[in-house]
């Protein structure tokens, strides 16, 4: 910051990073396919991979993340349904597909602080989702964490502790 530019510019995000966050939203897309009209992983890969963003993501993750949740579909909801307030049918199809997205992530990435995968959830809730469904989306994570993740969210909340 300078005094003729009192507001420094943010710093642009990693290519990386911003490869990773498309590989979701285009996973997610996929996801919210899937539980509208179901069909099987490849062709709905097939179909994303015709995409204008397609160039721009990390393919692998997007791979791993489409392929993985759809298999694990009934795990990642035996996972996600204790730390809802309500059957799991009565999500919306983006609430749903985010939170299998990002309980995919939790349980399979654990190389993924949940901190990150929670914040990625956040915003492809404000974007995708419903007026408050980020809260929702954030409450849920943060339940799921604890369970999933309890050795990290510990290290966290003591981090946390320490520097107040």
């Amino acid at each position: 910051m300078t005094l003729s530019d009192p507001i420094a510019p943010a710093k642009p995000a990693p290519k990386f990073k911003k490869r990773r966050h498309l590989s979701r939203e285009l996973a997610l897309q996929g996801i919210y396919q899937w539980r509208l009209a179901g069909g099987n992983a490849s062709d709905i890969d097939a179909q994303l991979r015709e995409a204008k963003i397609f160039s721009r993501v990390d393919v692998t993750y997007f791979s791993d993340l489409l392929y993985g949740v759809l298999k694990h579909v009934t795990a990642l909801q035996e996972q996600i349904q204790p730390c809802l307030d309500r059957q799991l049918s009565e999500l919306s199809p983006v609430e749903f597909s985010i939170l299998s997205l990002s309980t995919y992530e939790l349980v399979h990435h654990p190389e993924i602080p949940y901190r990150a995968v929670i914040n990625e959830a956040i915003e492809l809730a404000k974007s995708y989702g419903g007026t408050d469904g980020h809260k929702y989306v954030n409450g849920v994570l943060d339940k799921l964490a604890g369970r999933l993740r309890p050795d990290e969210l510990a290290l966290h909340r003591a981090r946390s502790f320490k520097q107040n």
